[in-house]
């Protein structure tokens, strides 16, 4: 083959294969284009979750004052679900073991504790100075800072309605009370208790053991022993345990439960309970730390915020009773009703508020005598 014949076979080959992937070539664009994947979505934002601590000065167990503050904080956890996450830590001792509790509490990253009793107030003040990021609230107390904030129950209201009955209810005309520690919150709740005895029965005198304790239930069935020894016949209580009311029932007398429904304990001798409900304020509390609304400022709820009751009435009560009470309530959820109305005068014969004056708030908050029919003096500490 000539090297022309050559060249020719050589340049038809090329042509050739030129035309082929010509072809090729236009068959590819006339196919459809190849899907192309869509973006992975991008992961759902985790919701927010708040960390929050409870302190309590006695143990939770069913009843009293630590248990009515468990119950609010459960209740924040029902409302909020996996947005609030809760700690509790029971049976805290006032001093130095509160202040370690608070300080882990806050390393821990809560951004918010509850110290739930009078005691905790001033070990609070120091550690929310070291903790200016970390929200604290003190429970029944009357000192603040930039973090810090108070919140308090009217339990005075509660006492006056027991009162009501107990002087329906009592056949001797003396009653008996087991006092904590001589502070007004406390003192505001026996003069309430007295102050509703009188208005049923105006010759009705109180007694008061104090034992020095928020919760000791051995020194509490003392005291209530004690009271009873000496002729009471109806007591109440401003301790946390059930050991008042489970006295009175031994001895065939009558008693009222107190911070939380205590009725299954002395069915034969529980009057009524005087309850707080805190989940109002706690859920408020936690929903005001989220959506940053917080401020420090001083709370005081009662029986209108729906924080406290009366509750579970003896069937036994008189019904002249019950329909009194309900009076009372009826006025307190108005707000047209208050227990320290003057005149009021202390066991000394002295006009501590003037007739038609009804009590402010520095007024309660500075509570420091026994209305007339309370016996013996107030303890100087």
């Amino acid at each position: 083959m000539t090297d022309l014949s050559k060249r020719s076979l050589i340049k038809v080959a090329a042509l050739t294969a030129l035309a082929g992937a010509a072809l090729v070539g236009c068959g590819k664009k006339d196919e459809a284009p190849a899907p192309v994947a869509a973006p992975a979505a991008a992961p759902a934002e985790a919701p927010q979750v708040t960390k929050a601590a409870w302190v309590y000065i006695g143990p939770v167990g069913d009843a009293g004052w630590s248990f009515a503050h468990d119950l609010g904080r459960r209740s924040v956890e029902a409302h909020f679900g996996n947005q609030v996450q809760t700690t509790a830590i029971e049976s805290v001792p006032y001093g130095a073991d509160a202040e370690r509790v608070f300080r882990d509490l806050a390393q821990q990253g809560n951004e918010i504790i509850f110290g739930t009793s009078f005691g905790y107030m001033e070990t609070m003040l120091k550690v929310a100075e070291d903790f200016p990021n970390v929200k604290f609230e003190h429970a029944t107390g009357y000192k603040t800072a930039p973090n810090m904030r108070i919140y308090d129950a009217s339990f005075y209201q509660d006492t006056y309605m027991a009162g009501i009955i107990a002087g329906h209810m009592t056949q001797t005309g003396k009653l008996g009370l087991v006092g904590s520690f001589p502070i007004p919150e406390v003192l505001r709740n026996i003069n309430a208790f007295v102050l509703g005895a009188q208005s049923v029965r105006p010759d009705v005198s109180l007694s008061v053991v104090w034992v020095s304790s928020w919760f000791d239930p051995p020194k509490e069935s003392e005291a209530a022993q004690s009271l009873i020894n000496q002729g009471a016949d109806v007591l109440l209580q401003n301790t946390d345990s059930t050991a008042v009311l489970q006295t009175a029932e031994r001895n065939g007398k009558f008693a009222f439960g107190w911070d939380s429904d205590m009725s299954a304990f002395a069915p034969n001798a529980h009057l009524a309970s005087a309850i707080v409900d805190w989940s109002p304020y706690y859920i408020k509390s936690i929903e005001e730390l989220r959506n940053g609304t917080w401020e420090t400022k001083r709370t005081v709820w009662g029986v209108k915020e729906g924080l406290n009751d009366l509750i579970k009435i003896a069937d036994f009560v008189p019904a002249e009773a019950k329909a009194k009470v309900e009076e009372i309530k009826a006025g307190l959820k108005s707000g047209e009703f208050e227990p320290f109305t003057g005149p009021i005068v202390d066991n000394t014969g002295k006009e501590v508020l003037a007739a038609g004056v009804k009590a402010d708030r520095a007024w309660k908050d500075a509570v420091n005598f026994y209305v007339k029919g309370v016996e013996g003096r107030v303890p100087s500490k």
